[in-house]
């Protein structure tokens, strides 16, 4: 395939979206720069660039790329954290570039990718048009820079918008293998698996009310990755769940009566035992996860099945844990939020200015805060 044949399939709509992209990467690297040198206290040197976007799961990531998971170099458990990324965080270094540069390499390109399918999915529910406006809603949304920082999001997403988009179109070979690839990266690819067997077994029936099996063993796919990752927790660890348990080690996020989790992160948002920084980060969790229902039920609503699956099976997940965790983190992967803000803004185009008056301002906060070390869910 030459590079005249890739540009000749990138359509115009796609360079739109392309576009805004790269704009906002610009943007978060200006408010990176900006961080870097307002923020320094008196007496400090300032932070090189990219040391900056070295924090929090990083220090994960980039003990598996360098020890593996025999060594637990930052004192949890990085079985808890899937290895497709720091893979390529290992073969970024493998061929010169410091782990962060290659992260952050890995989610430019990545989420380039992920820009262009949530694009022409939105397309598909609403036309170009709605394309463009779901990835400038995604793109500006309060916890954004973790598109633009070494995590998993975007190489997550480059994975799983494009099955979404194989699956809307019927292509299961592709929507089974992209499927598979997003399973080692995020236990998220789980998730999208029931996402995908759910669509297709509301799509099965022609016009004439017969069943079809076409692609049903392709749904099979993402069972391979999971299972050779169990198995090989499980010759290290002797624990095929390892990567649960690790979550409860190191993180205290165990199974949890609903009522008793929104109880404790009320407590841990309003109560006063939690310090301001993080209790305003709780705060967020609550609101990230009112969105998630409210998202669920419309998704049911409108009998979106597989949509409602993928987002609401996130949201049962959330909810049932020993408090909400990186719920707004977790917004960044429901895509169908993102197309529901541009459906309405095309309807309604204050809803547009709305979003944007209240999203941009606590995207740059929400950067802000993720590099200068301070917790940002």
């Amino acid at each position: 395939m030459t590079a005249r044949t890739v540009l000749d399939r990138v359509r115009p709509a796609d360079r739109d979206v392309l576009g805004i992209w790269l704009a906002s990467r610009v943007s978060m690297w200006v408010i990176a720069g900006a961080t870097g040198w307002m923020f320094v206290a008196q007496g400090q040197d300032v932070v090189p660039a990219l040391e900056r976007w070295q924090q929090w799961d990083f220090h994960h990531y980039w003990g598996i790329a360098m020890h593996g998971y025999e060594g637990d170099p930052t004192g949890v458990p990085n079985e808890a954290f899937f290895p497709g990324f720091p893979a390529l965080l290992w073969l970024g270094h493998a061929i010169g570039l410091s782990h962060v540069l290659a992260g952050l390499l890995v989610s430019l390109v990545a989420g380039a990718v992920a820009a262009v399918a949530l694009g022409r999915i939105g397309e598909l529910d609403g036309g170009a048009r709605v394309g463009r406006l779901a990835v400038l809603a995604w793109v500006t949304a309060p916890s954004a820079v973790f598109l633009a920082a070494p995590y998993t999001e975007s190489l997550f997403l480059a994975c799983a918008l494009p099955a979404w988009l194989a699956a809307r179109r019927q292509h299961w070979l592709a929507a089974g293998v992209l499927t598979a690839l997003s399973c080692t990266v995020r236990v998220s690819g789980v998730f999208l698996a029931a996402a995908v067997v759910v669509h297709w077994l509301t799509t099965r029936r022609d016009q004439n009310a017969r069943w079809k099996w076409s692609g049903f063993g392709w749904l099979f796919l993402p069972a391979i990755p999971l299972l050779a990752w169990s198995a090989y927790l499980q010759a290290q660890t002797g624990d095929w769940l390892a990567w649960l348990h690790a979550q409860a080690q190191g993180w205290d996020r165990e199974f949890t009566s609903p009522w008793g989790a929104f109880e404790r992160t009320w407590q841990a948002a309003f109560g006063g035992t939690q310090s301001p920084g993080f209790a305003w980060m709780f705060r967020a969790e609550i609101v990230a996860m009112l969105v998630g229902v409210v998202l669920t039920i419309a998704l049911i609503r409108w009998r979106r099945w597989g949509e409602a699956t993928w987002v609401g099976l996130q949201v049962i997940a959330f909810g049932t844990s020993t408090w909400y965790f990186s719920v707004p983190r977790a917004t960044l992967l429901w895509w169908p939020l993102w197309i529901g803000i541009a459906l309405l803004a095309v309807r309604r185009r204050w809803v547009l200015w709305a979003y944007l008056a209240i999203s941009v301002p606590l995207m740059s906060v929400w950067a802000a805060a993720y590099l200068t070390s301070r917790w940002a869910g």
